[in-house]
């Protein structure tokens, strides 16, 4: 799902694939959707009008849903012919990675349908002049409290005007976080049922506009342009998974930034997605295809893609804490793989355009102070039991 930028990307790294199998020719093609819903829907269209697609990538909102509709090859024949080359694979990611695979991605009859690759974690990027400015000391660890994030914004607020982070309502870069640092959820553990009026779903929300109430957050709706206050040091966080890092560069900013945890009230917390390869059934060239999925699990792609700019965090935590990945990115960027320990899978449920707009509609709402958060968490919540029904 994407654009000609990405397939640019793509081409570079068939480029890196073909100097070591010069004879398998690669194409990208780039679906430009807008929604996992609506690239399922398209391929699976093109799939069954006799369209030839040898790999599909495919992120966490989507692979539930492309695993269930058959289409997609088991991978344990291939996975047996290359055990030793996917058990050193599995022995160098998160053990979480590999059970959230297999838990939200695995074919009708539970096999393999899937390699998990790269993923995205949430984390805070600090601006260390503007903390320096205020007097406010960056947490040593990379921990820190909801508390002490709002001590620290009140201070920076006081001392050099900047805001303390912006006031966004995206599903995964804003509801999700503050959620999971207070050990709630969008949904529950299997996505079954929906969780968004919990109590603590609700303090989350209402924790959230705070921070625009006391002013630390600029209001939603208007023209904040957060890369641009972050250099003019007008803003002391950024918030993102590995992305932020080419804005960061961009600005001239790495040595000026520090890579954090997101505050917490109850526990550490943070949502994550992932890529995943698979090969289709109707595929001609299996083969192939399954030795360019092995050249994803090599340390060689993953070093590779991390060094052009990846926006992504390399599967491989050999990779993660190799110069490849931190060289040329702020302080703590290793904080990113190890939010795999206590992250959670952003829910995404069949329904995952629709359950997503009823999610980020609802916290705008709140944050803009234009609802009261149980009531407002109330009515998402009917809404999405009616998606999970459907």
């Amino acid at each position: 799902m994407g654009d000609a930028d990405q397939q640019k990307a793509f081409k570079a790294l068939f480029a890196e694939f073909n100097k070591e199998y010069p004879d398998i020719e690669l194409k990208a093609v780039g679906i430009p959707s807008g929604n996992w819903a609506t690239f399922s829907t398209t391929v699976a269209t093109r799939l069954a009008g006799g369209q030839k697609i040898d790999i599909i990538q495919v992120a966490t909102e989507g692979q539930r849903l492309f695993a269930s509709k058959g289409i997609l090859e088991d991978l344990g024949p291939f996975i047996e012919q290359d055990q030793e080359l996917v058990d050193d694979y599995w022995s160098d990611i998160n053990p979480n990675l590999k059970k959230f695979n297999d838990e939200f991605a695995s074919g009708p009859d539970g096999e393999t349908v899937f390699i998990p690759g790269g993923f995205n974690t949430m984390a805070m990027y600090l601006n260390k002049s503007v903390f320096e400015k205020a007097g406010v000391a960056i947490p040593e660890d990379g921990n820190w409290t909801w508390d002490e994030f709002v001590a620290a914004g009140k201070q920076i607020k006081e001392t050099t005007g900047a805001y303390l982070t912006g006031a966004g309502s995206g599903y995964f870069v804003d509801v999700m976080p503050w959620l999971t640092t207070n050990g709630a959820s969008t949904f529950n553990a299997d996505w079954s049922e929906p969780t968004y009026n919990t109590a603590a779903a609700v303090e989350s929300a209402e924790f959230a506009r705070s921070l625009v109430e006391m002013g630390l957050a600029p209001k939603p709706g208007g023209q904040f342009d957060g890369n641009t206050a972050f250099k003019q040091d007008k803003l002391a966080t950024l918030n993102g998974g590995r992305w932020p890092v080419l804005g960061v560069r961009d600005m001239d900013m790495v040595d000026k930034t520090v890579v954090v945890n997101w505050p917490t009230k109850t526990t550490n917390g943070s949502p994550v997605g992932w890529d995943a390869w698979n090969i289709t059934k109707n595929s001609q060239n299996k083969e192939a295809a399954w030795t360019f999925i092995k050249f994803l699990m090599s340390s060689e792609a993953g070093e590779y893609f991390a060094e052009i700019g990846g926006t992504i965090v390399p599967a491989r935590e050999s990779v993660a804490n190799s110069a490849a990945f931190t060289d040329n990115a702020p302080e703590g960027t290793v904080r990113l793989s190890e939010a795999m320990s206590f992250a959670t899978p952003i829910p995404s449920i069949d329904q995952g355009a629709e359950a997503q707009k009823v999610i980020e509609e609802a916290w705008a709402t709140i944050i803009a102070s234009q609802g009261e958060a149980q009531k407002t968490l109330d009515a998402a919540q009917a809404e999405l039991e009616t998606l999970v029904s459907e």
